[in-house]
């Protein structure tokens, strides 16, 4: 037997002896109260009563177990209905109610009134009904159990299934982010090769396998320290540096008693690549990126802005155009899944305020174009501490 399903028949098991003596304590109770009013002593009926419960108790250990096997046998046909489950109580009770009767009688007749035994079949049939009636009614409390445990262990099912889903789903956005790094990359090694620096494209080469290494051992469904993705996003800037050591500057934000603080492994990388890519390798002068942290009440917020190239209003909406593009959205997605909507990408341009892109190409709000543009992409996160 499996341990999960040894596991859930333990469970079973004591849940349904745990039933058993309450049932049959308030059986005991009941009964009792019931005897005092036709005018027996309750006291003194006690120990009768109990030797007449000890004994029948097998029979109601014996339905259990038959339920149970009955249960299992059909649940493995894939179906379990529940009207012959119920007939099947109830044919096991008629069964039981004689040995019922018979043990009630030995006990009345030799302990709670040792007088000549008298049969009487009127009472021998109102014993009958009356015990056919206790085990039937713990017959179906039995069955309750057993469905009860049925919806909890489906539902424990549905559950590692969605967590198994939602930890493909991240894996698959996770694993999205690679590829599109690495041709970013390589179109930067390319680039290096084309102008001629053989010794920088060779020395980018070997950081990118150093960076590849590094991410590869990172697990998409684990949270990692601030402080290990902002110097992981270092080392790609340093893959970066190489082509672009002229006129790129980063600037780092990062508040020492937020290094701890958990993020998505990663979720920064698309940010960044966007500020190279649509900042730094489409300007001619110094552009700055810059990564910034900042914990407001119970959030976390990290900004990534970069200097736009400047001139005319059509950079400004080409810089909205790749807020909206694969690395944003693959964020946004990435976010989704893992806060389940807690979790907001804002990316748009600023001026005197913010423009923000609607990641769902929706329209932007108008602005007035000031210079320096800059862009912004920014992560509104539940701050989970390390």
């Amino acid at each position: 037997m499996e341990p999960e399903a040894k596991r859930v028949e333990t469970g079973l098991r004591r849940a349904a002896l745990t039933m058993g003596l309450i049932y049959w304590a308030g059986v005991f109770v009941f009964s009792s109260v019931l005897w005092g009013i036709v005018g027996t002593n309750p006291l003194e009926s006690a120990a009768g009563k109990l030797i007449h419960y000890t004994i029948c108790a097998p029979l109601t250990l014996g339905m259990a177990a038959a339920l149970y096997h009955q249960h299992r046998w059909l649940g493995r046909r894939g179906e379990v209905p529940l009207g012959w489950l119920v007939m099947l109580c109830f044919i096991m009770s008629l069964a039981a109610a004689p040995v019922w009767a018979l043990v009630g009688f030995g006990v009345y007749s030799f302990w709670i009134a040792p007088l000549p035994a008298i049969w009487n079949w009127l009472d021998f049939g109102y014993d009958m009904v009356y015990g056919g009636g206790l085990f039937f009614g713990w017959s179906c409390l039995f069955i309750t159990l057993l469905y009860s445990f049925d919806l909890r262990e489906r539902e424990r099912r549905l559950a590692a299934l969605r967590e198994e889903a939602l930890s493909a789903q991240m894996r698959a956005l996770r694993y999205q982010v690679n590829p599109h790094f690495l041709f970013n990359t390589l179109n930067s090694i390319a680039g290096l090769i084309e102008e001629g620096a053989d010794d920088r494209a060779g020395r980018m080469v070997m950081s990118l396998s150093t960076f590849l290494r590094t991410t590869l051992a990172l697990d998409p469904m684990s949270d990692v320290p601030l402080s290990d993705e902002v110097a992981l996003q270092g080392d790609y800037l340093a893959i970066e540096r190489e082509r672009f050591s002229d006129r790129m500057a980063l600037r780092i934000d990062l508040p020492d008693e937020l290094r701890g603080a958990r993020v998505p492994s990663l979720i920064l990388q698309p940010l960044i690549e966007n500020a190279v890519k649509h900042g730094v390798g489409r300007a001619t002068g110094r552009v700055e990126i810059s990564l910034t942290a900042r914990r407001e009440a119970d959030r976390l917020r990290l900004t990534v802005e970069n200097d736009m190239p400047q001139g005319d209003s059509a950079a400004a909406g080409r810089a909205v155009t790749v807020g909206t593009g694969l690395g944003l959205r693959n964020v946004a997605d990435r976010l989704r899944a893992r806060y389940q909507g807690a979790g907001v990408l804002e990316a748009g341009v600023l001026d005197v305020g913010v423009l923000e892109a609607d990641l769902t190409g929706g329209p932007v709000s108008d602005g007035r174009g000031v210079s320096p543009l800059r862009y912004r992409a920014a992560l509104d996160l539940p701050f989970l501490a390390g």
